[in-house]
Formats: C-alpha cells, sequence, structure tokens
C-alpha cells in the first residue's frame, strides 16, 4: 500500500464526476464493474463531490455497501457557492454527504472550487473551522481545497491557511502555460508551501484523448499502442508531490485503458519529456526554451558557457514540473562551463544561433531559476 504522502508512486484515483448513465439515471450496475476492476488493480481512490449529481449515492451502492471501509480511500466536497445560500446550509452538504455515501467518515475532504469571486465566503460561512472540527473529531482524516484561479490568491490562501493538508489543482500539459489557468505556476506555488497534490482534469476534460493531428503523430511514431490519454495521465503522474491522479472514466473501456498503464506506472523517460514539450509547442502554451543543441552558440562564448546544457535544464523545470531534476541538470552543467550568470551580453552566441533565440534573456532567467535565492 502507498503512502501518499511520501515520495513513492502516485496512483490512479477514480475522479465519479462523470459516471455512466442510463437515460437520465447514474447506471449503477456499471459502475460497480468498473469499482471491481478499480480495487482488484490495487487502486483505492475515488473522488466525488455534493454538487455531483447521483455521485454520492451511486458510489454507496457500488462500493461503501460492497466492500470493507479499509479497502477504500473516498474524498468528497463542501461548496459554499451553489446550493448554500446560508452558512447552516453549507454545513448540512456535510452531513448530507456522510448520509448520502454511507462511508462514516472521508479520508480526504475539501473545500470546493475556491477562485477570485467565492474564496472569501469560505471564511464567511467559517467553513475553515467547521472542517477542522470534523477533522479533530476524525470524521475528515484529510483536508484541503480545490482550487480554479492564479497563483497569487494560491499563495495568499496557502500563507492564511498552512494547516492544509493538500490542495487539489488542474494540471495537464495543455494548460501547463494557459494563462487562465496557470497549470505551471499553481503546481510551484502548491510545492514551495510544501503541499502535496491531487490533480484533476489530467485529460482536460477528455479533450487530450484526442487532441491535434500533429500531435497524434508524436505520440503515436513514439507509442504506436498507447492511447492519447495514457501522455496526459503520465504526464502529471510524473511530477513530484502527487498523491492521486483523478481520471473522470465513464465507462469500462476508459478504465482497462488507465489500469493498462498506470498499474505498474511508469514515469516518462526523458525522450518522452521531450515530446511533451513538442506537444505544448504545438498546443501553443509552452515557455520551454525551442533550442535544438546544434552547439553553434558555443563556438567563441568568451565565459565558455554550456549554452545548450543551461537550456536543457531549463527545460525540465518549464516543460515538465521538475524542479529538484532542473536544479541538478544545471549543477552538473556548470561543473565544466560557465554559470549563467557569467554572461556579458555580447550576443556571440545570438548571432550564430540558426533558430533565432534571445539566448542572452534565456539565460538571465536562467540565473532567476537557479541561482537567485
Amino acid at each position: 500500500m502507498l503512502d501518499y504522502f511520501g515520495k513513492e508512486v502516485p496512483k490512479l484515483g477514480f475522479g465519479l464526476m462523470r459516471l455512466p448513465h442510463k437515460g437520465l439515471m447514474t447506471d449503477v450496475e456499471q459502475v460497480k464493474k468498473m469499482v471491481d476492476l478499480f480495487l482488484e488493480a490495487g487502486f483505492t481512490y475515488f473522488d466525488t463531490a455534493f454538487v455531483y449529481p447521483g455521485s454520492e449515492n451511486a458510489i454507496r451502492k457500488a462500493l461503501v455497501e460492497r466492500y470493507p471501509r479499509e479497502r477504500y480511500k473516498l474524498c468528497t466536497k463542501i461548496n459554499a457557492f451553489l446550493l448554500a445560500p446560508t452558512e447552516k446550509a453549507a454545513k448540512n452538504q456535510f452531513y448530507t454527504s456522510l448520509d448520502r455515501t454511507g462511508a462514516g467518515y472521508f479520508d480526504y475532504y475539501l473545500l470546493h472550487a475556491l477562485m477570485e469571486n467565492n474564496y472569501m465566503k469560505y471564511d464567511k460561512f467559517h467553513l475553515w473551522d467547521f472542517v477542522k472540527e470534523q477533522k479533530e473529531k476524525g470524521i475528515i482524516r484529510h483536508f484541503g481545497f480545490s482550487y480554479h484561479a492564479g497563483p497569487d490568491l494560491l499563495d495568499q490562501i496557502l500563507t492564511e491557511h498552512p494547516e492544509v493538508d493538500f490542495i487539489q489543482l488542474q494540471i495537464n500539459y495543455a494548460d501547463w502555460e494557459n494563462r487562465s489557468v496557470t497549470s505551471r505556476a499553481n503546481y510551484e506555488v502548491a510545492r514551495k508551501h510544501g503541499k502535496s497534490i491531487t490533480v484533476m482534469e489530467p485529460v482536460k476534460g477528455g479533450a487530450l484523448a484526442d487532441p491535434p493531428e500533429e500531435v497524434k503523430k508524436l505520440f503515436k511514431d513514439y507509442h504506436p499502442d498507447m492511447s492519447y490519454a495514457s501522455w496526459a495521465i503520465r504526464f502529471v503522474a510524473s511530477l513530484d508531490g502527487i498523491i492521486t491522479v483523478l481520471s473522470g472514466m465513464s465507462n469500462i473501456e476508459q478504465m482497462k485503458d488507465n489500469i493498462s498503464y498506470m498499474k505498474d506506472f511508469v514515469p516518462l523517460n526523458e525522450e518522452e519529456q521531450k515530446i511533451i514539450q513538442q506537444a505544448q509547442r504545438i498546443m501553443g502554451n509552452s515557455s520551454t526554451v525551442p533550442c535544438t543543441a546544434c552547439h553553434y552558440c558555443m563556438e567563441g562564448c568568451p565565459k565558455q558557457i554550456s549554452i545548450p546544457d543551461v537550456f536543457a535544464a531549463m527545460n525540465k523545470q518549464l516543460g515538465n514540473g521538475q524542479m529538484d531534476e532542473a536544479k541538478q541538470a544545471y549543477e552538473e552543467c556548470i561543473s565544466s562551463g560557465g554559470r549563467a550568470s557569467d554572461c556579458i551580453s555580447c550576443k556571440q552566441c545570438e548571432r550564430a544561433c540558426p533558430q533565432h533565440l534571445p539566448i542572452t534573456d534565456h539565460l538571465k532567467e536562467a540565473v532567476r531559476m537557479f541561482e537567485e535565492k
């Protein structure tokens, strides 16, 4: 059994927002089969919410009433701005969720979907104190919040509430540099505060199961038998500090596909990381340095800076969130050459670069990333 707050390989989580339906009703019999497959494969994390129609009732029938409580981890959420006109109505969601699920307690519990236009309501309704009280009673084991805004507000909330155990963020390779989602920036703020993360929307609501044709070709040329969704989920699961990656599975086929590559999870290798970076560039959401490592820039560099290696180190963080690996790679590349801060802006490198990169600007960014405290 994995320690969710350790550094073990992260596991797949069953997101219960998009359960299969028969007409207008949840197809509980199919959900039962999906639950069985999920648990048999060794996975344990189930994620629902008070506002997911039919979800909490369905998981009671498909999971809670059919398996011992110690076999699974259940997460649900309290929402202060939907169906909650008063503080009492908001808090009653917690008790309703206990009744609907029959779970007895929640392993993980979230203040739901904090953003600029609603986060103050969680203070107004005293919900931070409320969930802490439930944790003290043992009805909640770990609590946090899910989040849909930018890094500045996230930093503020985590500074004001250092007691949270974890947070839930929208992270996927397509939104890594999306200005409205800010996956990378939010991820880095969470890690700065030492918070572990559960990930929502790793496949961007299913969009990354059917990416643009250029991206499909990249993936198929390297892994002909792997699904497009597998690239998206493995990208997120390869990040540090991830508790679990939630996939909103809607049928047995999706469940089987996810299990096929997550049961014996293997993080993205170096070549796969570069392919993801190419996909990010194609989709227009990348801050990676598009260096081809031709090394023309190094001929005549007065400070003997290994520019392509500096950029490769930067891209580990900019493209794949590998902050520790990026720092290690930078230390290795400066062990036999100049530091990024040694650059004197002579721009000999820029005159030689066939990609016409603003190399001196990127080196200044490397200084901020690796050398400044």
